[in-house]
């Protein structure tokens, strides 16, 4: 959930990546940087980063403080609020809007501001309980990675229009 001045956004995560302690893939591999401070912290905590000069990634730490691993957010669906995330003008298309990492932070209004931002209790953006039931929980391979990609680390709601990457890991 993200909340703003005066309005509120609600989405429901249908799609993850985790990345392990160990995992060459992950940003903590390389050990503790400025830049990956945030994956250190307890979890629950906010890891923002901009990839590719474009687009911020939103993450959340993993682990106990010190170890450092995370689980980035790939997509979601939009709940409440859609007309608000991130300037999709006034008919989005729900099925796009929060699918993929960056569309998903865009839509959130996720910025670097964010990043080290406890997710697990009030503030400007947070992780809450599923409202409702949820589907069945798929697994994949991560996707857009090159080191240790033969992993199934990726999670997501089978059958979920929001779901972004390739219809044949979405099965």
């Amino acid at each position: 959930m993200r909340k703003g001045k005066p309005r509120r956004i609600l989405a429901r995560i249908v799609e993850t990546e985790a990345y392990l302690p160990g995992d060459a893939a992950a940003h903590s591999f390389i050990g503790e940087t400025a830049r990956n401070r945030s994956l250190f912290l307890d979890r629950g905590h906010a890891y923002v980063y901009f990839c590719y000069g474009m687009h911020f990634m939103l993450n959340t730490s993993a682990e106990s403080h010190g170890v450092g691993a995370g689980v980035l957010f790939r997509a979601a669906e939009p709940l409440k609020g859609a007309e608000w995330m991130g300037g999709a003008g006034s008919a989005p298309d729900k099925r796009k809007i929060a699918s993929g990492p960056g569309r998903l932070a865009r839509a959130l209004h996720v910025g670097k501001r964010l990043d080290g931002v406890d997710l697990t209790g009030a503030g400007p953006l947070w992780l809450a309980a599923a409202l409702g039931p949820t589907g069945p929980v798929g697994t994949s391979v991560r996707i857009g990675i090159t080191k240790e990609a033969h992993r199934p680390l990726r999670f997501f709601e089978r059958g979920n229009p929001v779901v972004s990457g390739p219809r044949r890991l979405n099965q």
